[in-house]
């Protein structure tokens, strides 16, 4: 069983520092990479299923979450106004009324709908130190979200590729959702007092989940009272990590509140003003709780692609050192990327235990050198043999490419 906070030290991929606050982590180098790859994987997807990417802002004048019913129904969870002159400003517990304002800002036909709105945002929240731990839960969050506005018969087709693009995204991190929840509202008032409007989202939601998966065959979940956003019912993607805690990584959500709190419409074919419908989605959650649990599942080793080094290249000795440069600039030039782990660094054999997670190994001694080939070692322990070096970068390139999982399949 792997321990994300161990893991995460022991592999210098982040840290904290009491100067620096609980809940809030800094990335070292190499866990930057592994960041910046799941971002850039998340965008380019998002990308291709045609989203369009925003920056905001991550403060917010204290009226926009008081007209977001933030400030009535989460304000415990956000930080405290700041003074600014006459004005209030707060660090934002949620991207959607920014988006809400984005949306507004400009006048929308119902030819421009579905309009899909996606950012990498920063967020916060307060969280007790108590339940404070490593990236999972934290005060500074970095949400991968978007909502897509569209008209009430656009909604359950968005909301059910929303749920396929997280599909996807899990078969290619290689990890798996644990369930999926239906989460309604509970007693209190938590939540926005609006039966007709609860009831609505609810049942498309039911619909989403009864006609996606596999064929649209549907897909198996659980309803759970007290689990909705206050705005909202939701469909929550839950995981499990390997001491069988569970948490939820992405969400899918139908939304008829905030666009009314916002008066947004667009012009339809009747050439009168229509209310769109707000669907709030997220692919991998956060980014921290999704490397968190990528760690876990995989115990350090990443998939190659996601991988902060996808190749080490070991020299025998001092006089392979030069050829092993050479090999990692080419590596490099071909987008991998790959580091020398030479003598200096101790026997080869430590050199092979210290570069146990990275996918391939590279060991060059005097007949690989002559020869411009490398001895190949996987992770997994095989032992391919000696192939030509530009063979290597052309294997480990389209493993990275295609995202798959097997270091060396059969040619």
């Amino acid at each position: 069983m792997h321990d994300h906070r161990k893991l995460g030290r022991e592999l210098d991929l982040f840290d904290t520092d009491p100067l620096m606050g609980a809940g809030l982590p800094y990335w070292l180098p190499d866990g930057a990479i592994v960041r910046h790859t799941l971002e850039e994987y998340v965008r380019e997807a998002e990308r291709a299923a045609g989203y369009r990417h925003v920056y905001s802002p991550v403060l917010g004048k204290r009226d926009l979450y008081e007209i977001s019913g933030h400030w009535d129904h989460y304000r415990e969870d956000m930080f405290p106004p700041m003074d600014l002159g006459a004005e209030q400003v707060v660090l934002r517990p949620s991207l959607c009324p920014h988006h809400a304002l984005i949306y507004r800002s400009r006048s929308h036909s119902y030819r421009e709908l579905p309009l899909r709105i996606a950012e990498l945002g920063g967020m916060y929240r307060v969280e007790l130190s108590g339940v404070l731990g490593g990236l999972t839960r934290v005060r500074a969050i970095h949400l991968n979200d978007a909502h897509i506005f569209c008209t009430l018969e656009q909604a359950v087709e968005e909301a059910r590729a929303a749920l396929a693009l997280i599909a996807r995204a899990y078969a290619d991190l290689g990890i798996r959702a644990s369930r999926y929840r239906l989460s309604l509202p509970g007693e209190g008032g938590k939540y926005v007092a609006d039966p007709r409007l609860w009831r609505r989202a609810t049942a498309l939601l039911r619909e989403v989940l009864d006609s996606s998966g596999i064929d649209g065959s549907g897909i198996d979940y659980e309803a759970a009272e007290g689990e909705a956003a206050f705005y909202g019912p939701k469909i929550d993607v839950q995981i499990t990590d390997p001491a069988g805690r569970e948490s939820t990584l992405s969400t899918v959500q139908i939304d008829f509140h905030q666009p009314e709190r916002f008066d947004l419409h667009y012009i339809g074919p009747d050439g009168a003003k229509h209310r769109p419908v707000m669907v709030h989605r997220s692919v991998i959650g956060s980014v921290e709780r999704a490397v968190a649990h990528l760690l876990e599942e995989h115990g350090g080793a990443f998939p190659t692609w996601l991988a902060p080094v996808q190749l080490v290249v070991l020299p025998i000795a001092e006089a392979q050192e030069e050829r092993a440069h050479e090999v990692v600039r080419r590596a490099v030039a071909r987008g991998l990327r790959a580091e020398v782990s030479g003598p200096g660094d101790g026997t080869l054999g430590a050199r092979v235990r210290a570069a146990r997670l990275v996918p391939y190994q590279a060991v060059i001694g005097d007949r690989e050198a002559d020869a411009g080939l490398a001895a190949v070692r996987l992770r997994d322990g095989r032992r391919p043999g000696a192939v030509p070096v530009a063979e290597l970068l052309e294997r480990i390139a389209a493993r990275a490419a295609d995202r798959g999982a097997e270091l060396w399949p059969a040619a």
